[in-house]
């Protein structure tokens, strides 16, 4: 009589299959460590600063040379404690066939400038994708070429299922 009911044996195939990846993984980020860049200081912002400094991050990135991307600045929003800026980068792929691309795949920059601390610090900087709430923090998570099919995949699936 086996010990063990067999969902138990699962569970326990499925944990330490899950331990091995997770230990691959933390071999092959400490080979490869997510980029960052240094950011500037909050008395040293301008709104071009900080476009300038979301191209340059988006330089550390690992993404195929057929995307295109383009970046731009939406608004400015005041709040209690700092002001945050609100920045667009929008991406596609276009190809000789189809030189305008039937969806894109945004995400959205903010940069938050504190009114409370040292303005010697230096800015805070998020990211989320357009179809996503999770918020993403520069040096903290690598950027996947992944999430873009993805929210490009879920556009054209959508617009394919719409009869005109």
């Amino acid at each position: 009589m086996d010990p063990s009911p067999p969902n138990e044996v699962e569970k326990s195939v499925q944990i330490t299959e899950d331990a091995i990846l997770g230990a691959i993984k933390t071999l092959e980020d400490s080979d490869n460590p997510v980029k960052n860049i240094e950011w500037t200081t909050c008395e040293d912002f301008t709104v071009e600063l900080g476009q300038q400094q979301i191209e340059e991050y988006i330089s550390t990135w690992e993404f195929h040379e057929s995307w295109v991307h383009w970046s731009d600045f939406l608004e400015k929003e005041e709040l209690e404690f700092s002001f945050r800026y609100h920045y667009r980068v929008c991406w596609s792929i276009p190809t000789a066939c189809k030189p305008l691309c039937q969806a894109a795949a945004s995400i959205y920059f903010f940069i938050e400038i504190s009114k409370i601390k040292p303005k010697n610090l230096p800015v805070e900087v998020f990211y989320v994708l357009e179809t996503n709430k999770y918020v993403h923090r520069p040096g903290q998570c690598r950027f996947r070429e992944k999430w873009l099919n993805d929210i490009i995949e879920s556009k054209i699936i959508l617009m394919n299922s719409i009869n005109f």
